[in-house]
């Protein structure tokens, strides 16, 4: 058997994630948030704690749909490709992005296996489309826009400073209008 990266997020948050995948059990969870405020690695500290308890799920990631000129608009793609298949208890596949020098481009199609549980990480992914067919959505703020705007910088790459400033302007605006954060459990 062979396990994946230890993932850290602080002792607080690690106790909350904990509690609540031992509800996780089947559903669809979303780890919304901005750009930068730390979603992945939660999500990836999710996935150890579902693993550790022997909790089948699947992560998919709104980075694998998204692109710099096209944020939140490929819900459809992934409702066809993920959430139909899922619900259903099928095996699905999609073709993510695969971001190379701040560039996303069309990747190899994966395949994913049915498990119970679907976890949805990334900016948009408790949209008000969603809500009523969550199981959990779980928001992070992370920081302030500023430090975010370092932090995803540090991981993007220089380049990407002037896409990710106006994503985070987008975001601010689909976030207040969609209220997304209003309907999640806001961890921080």
């Amino acid at each position: 058997m062979t396990t994946g990266p230890v993932v850290m997020v602080d002792a607080r948050l690690q106790e909350r994630l904990d509690a609540l995948a031992a509800e996780m059990t089947t559903g669809i969870v979303a780890i919304d948030g901005p750009s930068g405020a730390g979603k992945s690695t939660l999500a990836d500290a999710l996935m150890a704690t579902l693993a550790a308890n022997g909790t089948g799920a699947v992560l998919v990631r709104t980075d694998d749909f998204a692109t710099w000129d096209n944020p939140v608009a490929w819900w459809p793609e992934l409702e066809s490709d993920v959430l139909q298949a899922f619900i259903r208890r099928h095996d699905y596949q999609y073709r993510p992005r695969v971001w190379r020098d701040g560039v996303p481009v069309r990747g190899a199609r994966v395949w994913r296996r049915w498990e119970p549980l679907l976890v949805i990480e990334g900016v948009s992914s408790a949209r008000r489309r969603i809500a009523d067919r969550l199981s959990h959505a779980l928001w992070l703020d992370g920081a302030p826009a500023a430090e975010r705007l370092e932090r995803a910088v540090a991981r993007d790459g220089e380049a990407s400073r002037p896409y990710l400033q106006r994503w985070q302007r987008f975001e601010r605006g689909w976030f207040a209008v969609d209220r997304t954060r209003d309907r999640c459990l806001v961890l921080d």
